[in-house]
């Protein structure tokens, strides 16, 4: 009696999930993805030829919202203040499960899809993040669980959350402060990567300021000394800070941009302004150096006579790591199995490797294995750990580009433009969708993952770190 008993429940589990490990579900959910591929390649596409950059990805919003409203959701657009942030939502009840999308290109990386360096269009932007893929696939992984819900095989909402401006001011801090994830239980998300991997790395915690110097102007010849130069405290101020940089752990980086040093050799400048970033891997680690380098605009001031004024753009969280979620997406990765290119796609990521100095070894697909969380890892920074501070957070890696690509560069343009760049978005769809719906069909592993964030956050109370008042959409030159 026990063997047979034993026997039914094999044939139960063979037939639940096939002799390939897949259930029903995660295979009409490939399915899914499969039917929709062309279309989510189309818009992959038009908003990669658009490359719109922070807070102007009008049309590449509306691409997505305009699909997700096509396919049944319900989209509220300009959320929290950003004419180009808005959130697709379909069904009702428990879970709440929502996916990221991202849309903004990076200014001057514009890129034909070739392996050598040769812009579309000079002096343009590009989306050297991978940005066009990350909106589409997320897209079409929400619309794999919308059709899962639609036909009955589970119940909740998946939400599709628009972002915009990942690249310079930070969108998703305006949303989280907006309230826009307090009834999600789960946030899935994804990056375009040069490696297959269930994310459970942290990122950098990050502050963005700016400095002014007010000073007087003068004929730089005829009579230098009317003058206080503005610029000669920017040059200070570059100088404390890199004479600091001996003296910070280091996990710590400082980047500036100067964005105005003056306009003309034969004035004395009476202003000038600097661009200051300040990173770690703790935002406990960043805020002691931002409030320490904020203090040497005053000591530079005070040197060169000026008056200066420091004003906060954003700030972000590190990424609250989940492996809970991360074990769920790894398991889902296995299944997928590594992505397979054609000789042509190899060549292709060969000559990238080529032209930008790498060892010429193609695409790496492997599926890499679960590592061990790094208390303080390298790398670089995003807002998405200010979702991950607001609710649980799985994240996902998925090859678009070749081995060692450098990121931000024209070369992942190229490749997001062509089929490395589209498999890769697909996978990643088909990725996050299957680990949605063991979250949706499953509650324990919700409340499991619930359970780690809640535990890994303590009593940390989450705190935006951007100005009071409306994001700043029309602050493009600042």
């Amino acid at each position: 009696m026990k063997k047979l008993t034993l026997a039914i429940l094999c044939l139960s589990f063979a037939f639940a999930f096939g002799q390939d490990g897949m259930t029903k579900t995660k295979k009409d959910i490939i399915t899914s993805v499969e039917k929709h591929k062309s279309k989510l390649i189309e818009i992959s596409d038009d908003i990669w030829a658009l490359a719109e950059t922070a807070f102007e990805e009008n049309q590449s919003a509306q691409i997505l919202a305009d699909y997700a409203e096509a396919q049944g959701f319900n989209v509220e657009r300009g959320v929290a203040g950003m004419p180009t942030a808005f959130v697709a939502t379909y069904g009702s009840g428990r879970p709440v499960i929502s996916v990221l999308g991202e849309f903004d290109a990076l200014p001057g990386l514009s890129q034909k899809a070739e392996p050598t360096k040769n812009p579309l269009n000079a002096g343009e932007a590009g989306h050297g993040c991978g940005h066009n893929m990350f909106g589409a696939a997320s897209l079409g992984a929400a619309i794999a669980i919308k059709e899962q819900i639609e036909k009955g095989s589970f119940k909740g909402t998946v939400k599709f959350m628009g972002t915009p401006s990942e690249e310079k001011y930070f969108g998703k801090i305006w949303m989280v402060r907006e309230g826009l994830w307090d009834d999600v239980d789960v946030n899935v998300s994804w990056h375009p990567s040069a490696k297959i991997e269930a994310d459970v790395q942290s990122s950098l915690a990050l502050i963005d300021f700016k400095v002014e110097f007010f000073g007087q102007a003068a004929h730089a010849s005829g009579d230098p000394w009317n003058g206080r130069s503005a610029s000669d405290a920017l040059e200070l101020y570059t100088a404390g800070i890199n004479y600091y940089r001996e003296h910070v752990r280091p996990t710590v980086r400082m980047h500036y941009h100067i964005q105005d040093g003056g306009q003309v050799v034969n004035v004395v400048p009476d202003y000038s302004r600097i661009w200051v970033r300040v990173r770690d891997t703790k935002r406990s680690g960043m805020l002691p150096v931002y409030e320490r380098v904020k203090e040497m605009a005053e000591g530079a001031a005070i040197l060169a006579n000026v008056d200066y004024k420091v004003s906060l753009i954003s700030g972000i969280y590190e990424v609250l790591v989940n492996r809970e979620g991360g074990k769920i997406m790894q398991s889902n990765l296995e299944l997928l199995g590594p992505i397979e290119y054609t000789q042509e796609e190899m060549a292709f990521g060969k000559k990238i490797q080529e032209m930008t100095g790498k060892d010429q070894v193609g695409m790496d697909s492997a599926i890499k294995p679960l590592e061990a969380t790094k208390e303080h890892p390298g790398g670089g920074s995003t807002d998405v750990g200010d979702v991950s501070w607001n609710v649980a957070n799985i994240n996902l890696g998925v090859t678009t580009a070749p081995k060692d690509t450098p990121w931000h560069s024209w070369a992942v343009v190229a490749c997001g433009g062509m089929s490395i760049g589209h498999k890769g978005m697909i996978y990643a769809s088909k990725a996050m969708a299957m680990t949605m719906s063991d979250l949706f069909e499953n509650p324990k592993l919700v409340d499991a993952i619930k359970a780690e964030y809640e535990k890994r956050k303590g009593t940390e109370v989450y705190e935006a770190m951007v100005p009071e008042g409306p994001p700043p959409i029309n602050a493009q030159g600042n």
